[in-house]
């Protein structure tokens, strides 16, 4: 009876401390750069999402035919820029009007929020409330200015990269595409590489789609509950809802808790606030949890522990911007992992009930 053969090669080092060593060695390395250098990488990622909801509408609008025939490419391509352009557009006007809004109900807001503030000396008691107020007034005021000034700035600076990036990512669509066939070394690679690369878009486009449509039917709804009440800033805060349903599980949450507290200081008894507790939380939770998974199926199959750890770990990386694409990198790891046989088990753990769709 021969003795069975033990692990060599790979086997053997996969099983051996020094192969964790390394693994630990590369994990390590590549969140630094991930810290490191996401003044570069957090613009370029915003870039590819934007460019791959400017192409999925963009194709969508080429798809439309007219008098029999279908629309011509660069009208299709004029179109869908308008598109984007006009939301992104509506989005600013509506935040830029709001400022002189704020700007008129600061007065107001102040002379409630002592009103309040005496209703919670009532209740705490002078003491408790003189040292809340000791503490608010040795708050470093001046640092969380700067910060937020520096994070306004920053935005900026990422915004201004990815409308850079953005007409050249388009520029270079098609000849990537043959860029693709001529780096590979078989034409079984190229057509693999091609393969993943149009998995990934097509569960990109999948994502962004439908994240988009429902989250502006969130933002819609919502303000249809806000503005009859006459909830201050109502437009900012359906903006707000839109984006923050962009957010896995907490963005919805805090989609309700913004206005809900405007509603506590801005009214003087509590029935608006129970309307808009009640109101935007049946929005939020029939749009995310009846709507969104009725149209987007079993296309994203993730695991939701899954989609709350990432969301977890992205947030710690880049903050609010890794916590928006979170979600997106997931999909991108999971169908990439599902291409290659030695990571598939990878993308199995990965998924909701350990199936991969046919198309990944």
């Amino acid at each position: 009876m021969t003795p069975p053969e033990e692990p060599s090669g790979l086997g053997q080092y996969a099983g051996s401390l020094a192969y964790w060593r390394d693994l630990l060695l590369v994990l390590s390395l590549v969140i630094f750069g991930l810290v490191q250098g996401a003044g570069f990488l957090v613009p370029l990622t915003f870039a590819l999402l934007v460019f791959v909801l400017l192409t999925a509408v963009i194709d969508r609008v080429g798809r439309v035919e007219v008098a029999g025939h279908r629309m011509p490419g660069v009208l299709a391509h004029l179109i869908g820029i308008l598109i984007i352009l006009s939301g992104l557009l509506v989005i600013g006007l509506i935040l830029a009007n709001q400022t002189d809004d704020v700007a008129d109900a600061l007065p107001r807001y102040s002379a409630r929020f002592d009103g309040l503030t005496a209703a919670i000396v009532s209740v705490i008691g002078e003491e408790n409330a003189r040292s809340v107020v000791e503490a608010m007034q040795n708050a470093d005021v001046s640092a969380w200015v700067v910060n937020a000034l520096g994070s306004a700035g920053g935005f900026l600076g990422a915004l201004f990269l990815v409308a850079l990036y953005v007409p050249f990512m388009m520029v270079e669509r098609r000849p990537m595409r043959r860029k693709f066939a001529i780096a590979a070394r078989d034409e079984h690679t190229g057509s693999d590489i091609r393969d993943m690369v149009h998995s990934i878009s097509a569960g990109l486009r999948r994502y962004i789609g439908v994240k988009t449509f429902v989250s502006l039917l969130t933002g819609v709804f919502s303000y249809a509950v806000m503005k009859p009440l006459g909830l201050d800033f109502a437009e900012t805060w359906a903006v707000l809802a839109f984006a923050l349903n962009f957010i896995p599980s907490i963005g919805s949450i805090l989609g309700v808790v913004f206005p809900a507290l405007v509603a506590i200081v801005q009214f003087d008894t509590i029935t608006p606030f129970l309307i808009i507790v009640l109101g935007c939380g049946t929005v939020q939770f029939s749009i995310g949890n009846i709507l969104e998974p009725a149209i987007t199926g079993r296309s994203l199959n993730l695991s939701s522990f899954l989609v709350i750890l990432s969301l977890t770990f992205w947030s710690t990386i880049w903050g609010v911007a890794g916590a928006f694409l979170s979600v997106p990198i997931t999909v991108c790891m999971l169908i990439v992992f599902a291409h290659i046989p030695s990571t598939r088990w990878l993308a199995v753990l990965m998924s909701g009930d350990g199936d991969l769709v046919a198309d990944l």
